[in-house]
């Protein structure tokens, strides 16, 4: 089956739905934090479904390229995460959300990258 649009692409949904939890959360932070972590994770965060739609349409010879800076942007957010948690800037249950929807984008992505690699 063809997929005519990135809006139609699991990762996509699953980093747009991301970003706007991650909006959600950092909301909350203290302002201290509003140049710092909290918009080091929006920027980490919109560069998932970014990436993944611009590489979409440039197409398959850059897309791969792609993939692997919206891969890396989840390490990055997973990091900034893991931090906010520790700082207590986040609860259990919203770490444990956001988490979800990283590895919901991440094990396809990796799977995804890992294929196209054993094929060239």
């Amino acid at each position: 089956m063809r997929i005519g649009s990135y809006k139609e692409l699991k990762t996509y949904r699953k980093g747009y739905e991301l970003v706007k939890f991650i909006y959600i959360l950092t909301h909350k932070f203290p302002k201290e934090e509003l140049y710092s972590l909290s918009s080091q994770m929006r920027r980490a965060s919109i560069s998932i479904p970014s990436n993944i739609a611009e590489g979409y349409m440039r197409g398959s010879k850059e897309y791969v390229q792609f993939l692997k800076v919206a891969l890396g942007s989840c390490a990055e957010l997973e990091t900034q995460l893991s931090l906010s948690k520790d700082l207590a800037l986040c609860n259990e249950s919203e770490f444990n959300k956001a988490h979800q929807l990283l590895t919901e984008i991440m094990k396809p992505l990796s799977s995804y990258l890992r294929r196209l690699k054993t094929r060239n």
